[in-house]
């Protein structure tokens, strides 16, 4: 076995002791621990003790009792049961405390090191497994969704809302945006979280397969319908369906769905046979529902209905304060996966992204700096893997001071000191078409500074 790990071997018997430790440890190259006793396993049991060899018939304490301490203290460690007599109803016994496995003595090594080598992978999947879990339950927290900015707090206090009901939940929100991450949020911390969370994206299934993936089929519904095949809904029993790109479905596919909606029933393809669920319906759109209702491409009845709980996602251009806590935590999961701990945004480059304007939303960002990790070659990430920010034409005519009036001595009138600095910023605003991160470049102060004193002169965005 080229992969070295750890094995404690419990048992009173030395003979059998100093052989397993012979052949695990010395024949093997494996790192062994030997303990004579249950008592003295348990009282240093170490942090990780890897995979244990447990011996059933030893005084003091037997084996079987020492292995419920085990999984009372440890449940994902490995523990392989050894017995001089084969007793069938005591292997049952301890299979069913956790055991791994079961062995007589004398012990078969080949046997052995193959149940070793098992135990160790069952091991690792459950620590991949338990890894993966906490990682899913983490994005879907709402702890887990980065946003300081006050836009986003607000949609995060509503999702927060939505989470203790049933309520039909419709975010909308340009692409990119985090809608089905909000979705996730919803559902993995409200009350149906055990159950399934099933996703599916309108735009992705072609129109005239969309009806069997949303409620299955019968065989022979169609050409190729060999089986009966169950649809989101019905997989998504007792759990959420999230229905992304919900604007992309059909008139004739819009009013089942309100049928589901409404009564919580529906028909397979091809199938007369009613099937009844109890689902949460979260959809989500980057389209403008209410526009299409007037339209006349989306039911107005079913635009309600859907629409009972509304969240609106903010672009990213509309959250400037998300954009560098945003960049920074996609840098440190790239740098992290590349194995390059340490990377650091120059100052160019944060400018550069802080001043973009990021039309792909939180999608483009993410892609833009995993493509820069991949690329940049010193410990600091240059501005030039970053796109060059579209100066936009100021929204309105920049506002220029007016030229001071001569008093008829021949002096000029006194202008107040905070007039004049009021004036200046509006300038700075008007000329960089409202960037209030550029505006204070301009103007020689910080960013912070541009806000209070905007906040301190009364100025909003915009003002003419």
């Amino acid at each position: 076995m080229s992969e070295q790990y750890r094995v404690c071997i419990v048992d009173d018997d030395l003979a059998t002791r100093r052989l397993m430790e012979l052949t695990i440890g010395r024949a093997w190259g494996h790192e062994v621990r030997v303990f004579e006793s249950g008592i003295r396993f348990l009282e240093a049991f170490p942090d990780d003790p890897g995979i244990v060899l447990l011996d059933i018939m030893m005084s003091g304490m037997t084996g079987v009792d020492v292995l419920r301490h085990i999984k009372e203290r440890s449940p994902s460690t490995p523990v392989i049961m050894l017995s001089a007599q084969g007793n069938i109803n005591v292997a049952v016994e301890t299979m069913k405390l956790g055991a791994e496995d079961y062995f007589t003595k004398p012990v078969d090594f080949n046997r052995l090191r193959f149940a070793l080598e098992k135990a160790v992978r069952l091991q690792q999947l459950e620590h991949r497994v338990r890894q993966l879990q906490e990682a899913v339950e983490g994005e879907a927290s709402f702890e887990g969704i980065i946003g300081a900015d006050g836009a986003m707090r607000n949609v995060l206090r509503l999702a927060d809302k939505a989470r203790h009901s049933d309520i039909t939940v419709l975010i909308e929100g340009e692409s990119g945006t985090g809608k089905e991450l909000i979705a996730r949020a919803i559902h993995f911390n409200g009350k149906r979280r055990e159950q399934p969370f099933v996703v599916l994206n309108c735009a992705a299934i072609p129109r005239d397969l969309l009806e069997s993936e949303l409620f299955g089929h019968e065989r022979g519904a169609f050409t190729g319908a060999v089986d009966r095949k169950p649809g989101k809904f019905e997989l998504a029993h007792q759990g959420t369906i999230f229905l992304d790109e919900i604007g992309e479905m059909d008139l004739a596919l819009q009013a089942k769905l309100l049928r589901v909606l409404q009564q919580q029933e529906f028909e397979r393809v091809g199938g007369t046979e009613t099937v009844r669920v109890n689902v949460r319906v979260i959809s989500a759109t980057n389209r403008e529902l209410a526009r299409m209702v007037a339209d006349g491409l989306f039911r107005e009845d079913l635009y309600y209905r859907l629409c009972t709980f509304p969240v609106k996602l903010p672009p990213l251009r509309e959250r400037p304060a998300d954009i560098l806590l945003l960049a920074e935590h996609f840098l440190g999961v790239f740098a992290r996966k590349e194995g390059r701990d340490g990377l650091l945004f120059s100052r160019l480059a944060v400018e550069r992204m802080t001043s973009y304007h990021w039309p792909g939303n939180i999608r483009e960002l993410q892609a833009r700096i995993e493509r820069a990790v991949l690329l940049s070659e010193g410990q600091e990430i240059p501005e030039s893997l970053f796109p060059i920010p579209t100066t936009l034409p100021p929204p309105h005519p920049p506002e220029v001071m007016p030229p001071i009036e001569t008093v008829p001595d021949g002096s000029a009138p006194i202008i107040p000191l905070e007039e004049l600095k009021k004036q200046a910023l509006l300038n700075a605003l008007h000329t960089t078409g409202w960037n209030i991160k550029e505006a204070a470049t301009l103007l020689g102060i910080g960013r912070t500074t541009a806000y209070r004193m905007m906040d301190e002169y009364g100025i909003h965005a915009k003002e003419t």
